[in-house]
């Protein structure tokens, strides 16, 4: 059975004699298997097609959310199609995904998780592994890390035993700096791990420079930025591994998932290898003896000849994704660059729209960059007549979805008040954001008309509290 894949075998019709055949009826028995899944297919997008409701807007009554998956008929019929094929487990439409993944991004190897939490984790763990031979991160060491942000940036430092040096942002940007950085940096100090704020890019090829410097890992978290560009770079190609997310709230979409990506083969290697359960076989589930030595080996202190798929050389966990959820990652990645075009295309609109309104920091990108922004954020400064809460009310009565920027400052929240930490200078702005900052979406399921209904609303809002 050497080679055989379980988990992606085809389905097989039963050919059986019923009363539909003795009564002429047509049996979907009779039919070839091929026609009948393109029967499925066709039938499928017809669906998607029938129950498509024209969505028209409605100031006021129809939402208009911050973020979310933007789906159509081709996606339908990729989930459908590897629905039937039984791809439930790992497979050939993964490797396929992260080959064309990795490509899209210009780095060597890409492999796909079961979320972008999962995939922070596994990229910060590789970087703890045994494997790097005494230059792995150890208990204790530190890694510079941004106050202002999402916490599965941060919780992977926590959880693996190392400590955050947490650092403030600039507010318009949202972004650290290189001189924080460079400023964070003490004797226990070993990685920096930062994402990408809201898709506007951080100052990434100067940190790479500071961290190949001061002989630091890099870990660029690139969940919120794919597609973005920085110094005519794209983001994601900075950092010894990147980080994506395929949360429905992301540049696409998987439902769940996330995704690895280094140019290091090494440590692709480490990151395969924790992803799925610490194995040192590299054979794809159903498949055995790709090395061609699968009873030759002798590892640890087991015995010579041990079943290499059954040599676990890492502490490793399961985190995969799935043969359905890549089959969406596939069709979502062929719009990745249109849906980066709107999202342009809305936050340049709002952006233009509201540049003479009072009492508001709008967002900057960073100098250099081109962002596929995530959202639109706003600061309400410190001297206006209003309070943000009042803002993100009334926007919120007229259906407008706001979120806060992520979790503001970390150090504030009740998870982390008893973790160790360490803060480098100041977090000043991070309070700001804290306490005055909230953004909008941006996200291609945005029409010109809802960012002109958003604009008017914010206008009207400030007119009226000046």
């Amino acid at each position: 059975m050497s080679g055989t894949n379980f988990f992606q075998s085809e389905p097989r019709v039963q050919e059986t004699a019923g009363a539909g055949q003795r009564g002429g009826a047509a049996d979907p028995a009779s039919v070839d298997e091929p026609d009948i899944k393109s029967t499925i297919m066709a039938l499928t997008r017809k669906f998607g097609q029938d129950t498509a409701a024209a969505r028209e807007f409605r100031p006021g009554v129809t939402p208009i959310l911050t973020s979310g998956a933007v789906l159509d008929d081709d996606d339908r019929v990729a989930l459908v199609g590897a629905a039937l094929e039984m791809r439930i487990a790992a497979g050939v439409l993964s490797r396929q995904f992260e080959r064309k993944f990795a490509r899209k991004l210009g780095l060597r190897k890409a492999h796909l998780t079961n979320s972008g939490s999962s995939a922070n984790l596994l990229a910060l763990a590789a970087l703890c592994s045994p494997s790097l031979d005494g230059q792995q991160l150890r208990p204790g060491d530190e890694v510079v890390t941004v106050a202002a942000g999402f916490p599965t940036t941060v919780n992977p430092i926590v959880q693996l035993g190392l400590v955050p040096v947490f650092v403030d942002v600039e507010l318009g940007t949202y972004n650290t700096t290189p001189e924080r950085v460079e400023a964070a940096i003490g004797p226990r100090t070993r990685a920096v791990m930062i994402a990408h704020a809201l898709g506007n890019p951080f100052q990434a090829e100067e940190i790479a420079q500071i961290a190949n410097q001061h002989g630091l890992y890099f870990v660029e978290d690139n969940c919120d930025g794919v597609g973005s560009t920085y110094n005519g770079a794209t983001t994601g190609g900075f950092g010894d591994l990147s980080t994506v997310s395929f949360y429905p709230a992301h540049h696409i979409t998987t439902g769940e998932g996330g995704c690895v990506l280094t140019a290091n083969l090494a440590l692709a290697r480490i990151v395969e290898s924790l992803r799925d359960w610490g194995r040192d076989c590299w054979c794809e589930p159903g498949e055995n003896d790709t090395c061609r030595k699968r009873f030759g080996y002798q590892m640890g202190e087991l015995p010579m000849g041990y079943d290499h798929k059954y040599i676990f050389s890492e502490v490793g966990y399961n985190l995969k994704g799935t043969d359905l959820q890549a089959s969406l990652a596939l069709s979502q990645l062929a719009k990745l660059d249109s849906f980066g075009a709107t999202r342009r295309r809305n936050w340049h609109r709002l952006r233009a729209a509201l540049d003479d309104v009072p009492h508001l920091l709008l967002p900057v990108a960073t100098p250099n960059s081109d962002p596929s922004w995530f959202g639109f954020a706003v600061t309400v400064e410190a001297d206006a007549p209003f309070a943000r809460s009042e803002l993100v009310h009334f926007l919120e009565n007229r259906k407008i979805g706001t979120r806060l920027l992520f979790a503001g400052n970390l150090t504030r929240h009740p998870a982390y008040l008893r973790q160790p930490y360490r803060i480098s200078e100041t977090l000043d702005n991070s309070d700001v954001v804290t306490e005055r900052t909230f953004w909008v979406g941006v996200y291609p399921g945005i029409t010109d008309e809802m960012v002109d209904y958003m604009a008017t609303s914010i206008r009207e809002f400030v007119a009226g509290a000046s």
